[in-house]
């Protein structure tokens, strides 16, 4: 009988006992403790924080990659914690940290394999910080910079050609914020304003969707101002090279309005080409 409640006891001990580790070991997951050895080998350090990366645990992350920096800094394995731990601070979007950590990079290791990557990266970490379009558009344009500056250098990589799509996105960016003050100025009758924002996206903006509209405000401030001559001739450009789009059919509307030129034919549809030849042919 005796023999029996020790037995039990020792069961029930080892139960216990496992039950403990597994809640330690649960309570180590969900809160993101690090029970790594700060002076572990530095292998053990940078695999440490490749692991938390993939396991999205990336405050560790850095502090494994700090701990691989701080204690061994002569080795590669600094190198590349360097960089990594700029990586780890953009997912967090903690963006000024990690361009300080990639700029440090990129002075120190200028010809490291993976500079390529860091320049993209600290482009990307100015890209994710560009504005609405109703605020101020600097950020955009160090955005545009940086992502020039990796096209520049690395012409022949998978980074400059992801690169070039965001400088286009960019410039269209910065054309639809140009678009959004013109449209302000033009709200408040402030004409002469408006023109300036707006004749700009035409003239530096070119490859941008926000051209046809341009245009067409620009003709809707001309009639405003009663200017129908440059009106006509801001339409007959747009006309030429927008042919299909809403904002021709829109500035055909206004013109038709204004008796500036005759439906095509009795039903109001979309007037056809020779609609703008004929308003060329004025001048």
């Amino acid at each position: 009988m005796r023999h029996n409640a020790v037995m039990t006891c020792a069961r029930l001990l080892s139960v216990l006992s496992v039950c403990l580790i597994l809640g330690l070991a649960a309570c180590s997951s969900n809160d993101e403790v690090d029970v790594s050895r700060p002076n572990a080998p530095v292998e053990e350090l940078y695999n440490n924080g490749m692991d938390a990366i993939a396991a999205r645990r990336l405050a560790t992350a850095v502090d494994q990659f700090n701990l691989v920096q701080q204690n061994y800094p002569y080795s590669t394995w600094a190198v590349n914690a360097q960089l990594m731990s700029g990586y780890a601070l953009y997912l967090q979007t903690k963006y000024t940290e990690a361009l300080s950590v990639l700029d440090q990079f990129i002075q120190l290791h200028p010809a490291h394999r993976d500079i390529a990557y860091a320049y993209y990266l600290r482009a990307l970490c100015y890209y994710e910080q560009i504005a609405d379009i109703s605020r101020e558009q600097r950020g955009t344009e160090r955005a545009m910079a940086a992502l020039r500056d990796v096209v520049d250098r690395f012409p022949d990589t998978t980074y400059a050609r992801d690169a070039q799509l965001k400088i286009d996105l960019c410039v269209d960016h910065l054309a639809g914020a140009e678009m959004e003050i013109g449209r302000f100025y033009q709200k408040q009758h402030l004409y002469t304003a408006a023109i300036g924002r707006f004749q700009r996206v035409v003239d530096d903006y070119q490859t941008t969707n926000q051209v046809a509209e341009a245009m067409a405000r620009l003709v809707e401030v001309y009639l405003a101002l009663g200017l129908q001559d440059e009106a006509k001739r801001t339409a007959s450009v747009l006309g030429y090279n927008y042919p299909g789009s809403y904002w021709y059919f829109e500035t055909y509307k206004q013109l038709n309005k204004d008796d500036l030129v005759g439906l095509p034919n009795a039903t109001g549809q979309q007037p056809q080409k020779g609609f703008w030849s004929s308003i060329t042919n004025i001048f």
